[in-house]
C-alpha cells in the first residue's frame, strides 16, 4: 500500500479526506484544543472570561510580532533582532516622554503623544531597514545580520537609559500631553487595545499576502528565489521591505509593552524573538520559506500564550515552563520535517512511476483522426 493510499480517509460531504494531511496541517489547532481541555480540567479559572481576556492580551503582543516574523520566514529568512527592537522602541518612547531639553535655552519640550508614537515606530522600521540592506544588498546571511543587530539595538537602548528604567510615561498633563498609556493601554468596548491591533494587523497582512502582487512575490521568492528573479520579481526590494515590516511590528509591540507595564526598560522584549519564531513554526510555516499563513501564525501564538499562562495558573515552576515550551517547539519542527520527508517520498514515487500506455483507439493528440471522426 502506498503512502498516498494509506493517507486516504473517509468521505465527508462527498470529498475524500486525507487524514494524514489534515492532522499534520491542523496540528496547531489540535494542540490548542488539547491545551484548553487539559488546563480547563486542572483549573476552574482557566476559562473564566477575565482570565481569557488577560491571556488574549498577552497573546496579542506575541501575535503581532509573529506576523512580522512570518513575512521574513516566508522569504526564507529569519529576524533575531525583533526582541531588542521591542526594547529599543519602548525606550525611545520613554525617553521622549521624559521631556527633551531645547538647545540654547532652559526650556523642556514634551512632544505630542502622536509624535512619540510615530518616532518610536520609525525607530523599529529603521532597524528593520538596516537588516534588509545587510541581507539584500550586502548578501549577509539573515541569521548573522539580525544576530548582530540584536546586540546593536539592545546596546543603544542601554546607552539611552544608562541601564535604568523610564517610569514617567504619563507625559506632562499641564501641556496637554498625557502620555500614550490612555491610547495604547485602553479597553475600547471592553477589549484591550493590543487585541484590537492584533485583529487589524491580521486582516491587513492577510489581504497583503493573498490579494496583492507583493504577497505573490513573497511566496515566489521564498519557494525559489532564482526562478522568481528570472520571472521579473524584484527580489531585493521584497527582502528589504519584509524586514521593514518586521521592525515596524516590533516597534508596535515595544509601545504596547511599555504602555502595559507601564515602564520603558532597556531589557524589555528579551527572548520575544523565540516566541515569535515558535508561533510561526507551530502555525505550519516552513523555515525554508514559501509556506505559511496568517491564520496558522495566529493559532500558533495562541498555543504558546495559552500554554505559558496555563502553566503559570496551575503553579508550574518557571524552569519547567521553559522545558515544556522548548519541547513543544521541537515537536512542531519535527512534525514539519516529517511532513516534508513524506511529501518528497511521494513526489519521487510519482516521478518514478511509468506513464500509462496510450489508448490506441484514442484520437487525442491526432487532429487529423479527430477531425475525420
Amino acid at each position: 500500500m502506498s503512502d498516498t493510499q494509506a493517507a486516504i480517509g473517509p468521505r465527508i460531504l462527498g470529498r475524500r479526506v486525507n487524514l494524514n494531511k489534515l492532522l499534520v496541517e491542523g496540528r496547531a489547532l489540535v494542540a490548542l484544543a488539547i491545551i484548553i481541555i487539559v488546563f480547563s480540567s486542572l483549573s476552574s479559572n482557566f476559562l473564566q472570561p477575565d482570565n481569557l481576556i488577560l491571556m488574549t492580551r498577552h497573546v496579542a503582543m506575541n501575535a503581532i510580532l509573529a506576523i512580522g516574523m512570518l513575512m521574513v520566514i516566508l522569504n526564507g529568512g529569519i529576524d533575531l533582532s525583533v526582541g531588542s527592537t521591542v526594547g529599543l522602541s519602548g525606550v525611545m518612547a520613554g525617553y521622549l516622554l521624559q521631556g527633551s531639553n531645547v538647545p540654547f535655552s532652559d526650556m523642556v519640550a514634551y512632544p505630542s503623544v502622536w509624535v512619540v508614537i510615530l518616532v518610536s515606530l520609525a525607530v523599529g522600521a529603521l532597524v528593520g531597514y538596516v537588516n534588509g540592506l545587510l541581507v539584500a544588498r550586502l548578501n549577509v546571511a539573515p541569521f548573522i545580520a539580525t544576530l548582530g543587530m540584536l546586540y546593536v539595538a539592545r546596546g543603544i537602548a542601554l546607552l539611552i537609559t544608562n541601564g535604568e528604567t523610564f517610569t514617567k510615561l504619563r507625559g506632562e498633563e499641564t501641556l496637554g500631553n498625557r502620555g500614550f498609556i490612555p491610547v495604547l493601554a485602553g479597553t475600547p468596548l471592553g477589549i484591550p487595545m493590543p487585541v484590537w491591533l492584533m485583529v487589524v494587523f491580521a486582516i491587513v497582512f492577510s489581504l497583503v499576502l493573498n490579494r496583492t502582487a507583493f504577497g505573490r512575490w513573497l511566496y515566489a521568492t521564498g519557494g525559489n528565489e532564482r526562478a522568481a528573479e528570472l520571472s521579473g520579481v524584484p527580489v531585493r526590494r521584497v527582502k528589504v521591505l519584509i524586514y521593514v515590516i518586521s521592525g515596524f511590528c516590533a516597534g508596535t509591540v515595544g509601545l504596547l509593552l511599555a504602555a502595559d507595564l507601564p515602564a520603558a526598560t532597556p531589557r524589555g522584549g528579551e527572548f520575544y524573538e523565540l516566541n515569535a519564531i515558535a508561533a510561526v513554526v507551530i502555525g505550519g510555516a516552513a523555515l525554508s520559506g514559501g509556506r505559511g499563513t496568517i491564520r496558522g501564525t495566529l493559532i500558533g501564538a495562541f498555543v504558546i500564550g495559552f500554554l505559558v499562562d496555563g502553566l503559570v495558573l496551575v503553579g508550574v515552576s518557571v524552569f519547567w515552563q521553559q522545558v515544556i515550551k522548548g519541547a513543544v517547539i521541537i515537536l512542531a519542527v519535527a512534525v514539519d520535517q516529517i511532513q516534508q520527508m513524506l511529501q518528497k517520498r511521494r513526489d519521487l514515487k510519482r516521478a518514478a512511476a511509468p506513464n500509462p500506455p496510450a489508448d490506441p483507439t484514442s484520437t487525442a493528440g491526432d487532429p487529423a483522426l479527430a477531425g475525420a471522426r
